[in-house]
């Protein structure tokens, strides 16, 4: 421990944002880092509090926060930068775009705010590339054995990196023209810029793995040729499978998923071509359907582009604004969040469901919704329609954002003949699926996750392929 005091003679001091007038003009990341002197403060504020809830039950990939919380605030930073990649292969994402659930579960929260866990952790990454001391790692005794991943998102990469480690020959396959999965084409670079990936897989090409961009498995490379050249397949394609809304007026144009109005906008920022007229939110009255993570980055990404107005629904109902009983420390908690993107400019309801777009023409025009209450019975909750509260809402543009339901179950799953669980995705023991040779991680396992548990997934799956290949020898 660093400073016994250290949380009670400092306060936490949030991470500071560019002015929004300022920020919306363009796409470039947003946080101003904490000084030096600041961090080192805020390092010091983590307490000895005999078991670690930010370690054990926060955070999935069990970084060792304490130690080096411990080491930021001795000045160790080196030190670190090595303890925090112990554990995580890619802290510079997670230190930006993970929700921090480390942070909802730090004992300090109990009564006061939490350490600034995720903001440490960023800025240790990147006073380690800036230093100079994240270099690639490459292990000069090979095994002789080649194994394909399928997807470069976060699970892919962070198992392509691990086997790469232990010695295999690893090739990532990805359906994009660049690697990176929902990390390039799904996060806004507002929120993740690309030259963070790119300065990742620099390392990773030099630690020996090969990424074949532009393929769609199962169409242009079949399960028959991976299993030909590689002695083990690992897949790790995210949940690209959206949940609809099936509701009368769906068929107007101008409805769209959120992927692919996120996606189109990070091809616009890397000067990639797109299929078809660009979706614009420019002078347009815009509806986001779906109160989450990805609702909220099509609210920045309309604002960017210059939507006249935005609007937000979420059919469950407004969470309170502080801890409710229900989900107690350290659990992750139900309660109001307010992004960046709202506060950027966006009405936002909930407890609204909508029954039907109405349109003009061809296209769509607005959407009449209705009030919803949320009544439990019989240990279930149901949902009702409040008498007398329809209304219909204007819109130019609807942006569904409702999550993902699994994996998409393409030619790939078909011809690999796996097994999948009740709820669409692939069915595994220990990251094996029903055929020994094929491992799987990340979404393909869980559906729509967290990075930082697909990060972890990823490890997870690199350790059991190689423990196969072992016992196959």
């Amino acid at each position: 421990m660093g400073k016994i005091k250290g949380f009670l003679d400092h306060k936490r001091q949030a991470v500071g944002h560019r002015p929004i007038a300022e920020r919306v003009l363009d796409f470039g990341e947003m946080d101003i880092p904490l000084s030096p002197d600041a961090l080192v403060k805020e390092a010091a504020r983590c307490m000895d509090c005999g078991i670690p809830f930010c370690h054990g039950s926060g955070c999935p990939l069990g970084n060792r926060i304490p130690e080096f919380n411990e080491l930021i605030y001795r000045g160790q930073w080196r030190q670190a930068c090595e303890n925090l990649h112990a554990t995580n292969n890619f802290p510079e994402i997670t230190g930006r775009v993970c929700p921090a659930p480390c942070e909802t579960s730090c004992t300090l929260g109990v009564n006061d705010e939490p350490v600034s866990i995720r903001h440490i952790e960023f800025q240790i990454v990147e006073r380690g590339f800036q230093e100079g001391w994240i270099t690639p790692f490459y292990n000069g005794s090979r095994t002789g054995k080649r194994i394909a991943v399928i997807g470069s998102g976060p699970a892919g990469l962070a198992a392509a990196q691990q086997l790469a480690r232990a010695g295999h020959d690893v090739v990532v396959f990805e359906k994009d023209e660049q690697p990176g999965g929902l990390l390039r084409y799904g996060i806004p670079d507002f929120k993740l810029a690309k030259c963070v990936i790119d300065r990742r897989l620099e390392q990773l090409r030099a630690e020996g793995v090969s990424f074949q961009t532009g393929v769609k498995v199962g169409e242009d490379v079949s399960a028959r040729y991976l299993r030909k050249l590689f002695d083990g397949i690992c897949l790790t394609m995210g949940a690209g499978q959206p949940r609809d809304l099936n509701i009368p007026g769906r068929g107007y144009e101008h409805i769209h998923f959120a992927m692919e109005f996120l996606g189109q906008q990070n091809r616009l920022n890397a000067g990639e071509r797109i299929a078809g007229k660009a979706i614009n939110a420019r002078d347009k009255a815009v509806v986001v359907i779906g109160g989450g993570d990805t609702g909220s980055d099509c609210v920045g990404t309309a604002r960017r582009q210059g939507a006249r107005e935005i609007h937000q629904l979420e059919i469950l109902p407004k969470p309170p604004e502080r801890r409710p009983a229900d989900t107690p420390w350290p659990t992750w908690p139900r309660i109001m969040r307010t992004s960046t993107s709202h506060e950027e400019g966006c009405e936002r309801r909930w407890g609204v469901m909508t029954r039907q777009f109405i349109g003009r023409d061809v296209s769509v025009a607005g959407l009449h919704c209705v009030e919803v209450e949320w009544l439990k019975k019989n240990d279930e909750w149901k949902l009702k329609e409040i008498a007398g509260t329809d209304f219909e809402l204007k819109a130019d543009l609807v942006l569904i954002a409702m999550g993902f339901v699994h994996v998409e179950h393409g030619k790939l799953i078909e011809d690999l003949g796996l097994k999948l669980d009740a709820r669409g995705n692939a069915a595994v023991d220990r990251h094996q699926t029903s055929e020994p040779d094929v491992f799987a991680a990340g979404d393909t396992v869980s559906g729509a996750s967290l990075v930082v548990r697909a990060i972890d997934s990823g490890r997870g799956a690199a350790a059991a392929i190689d423990a196969w290949l072992t016992r196959k020898d």
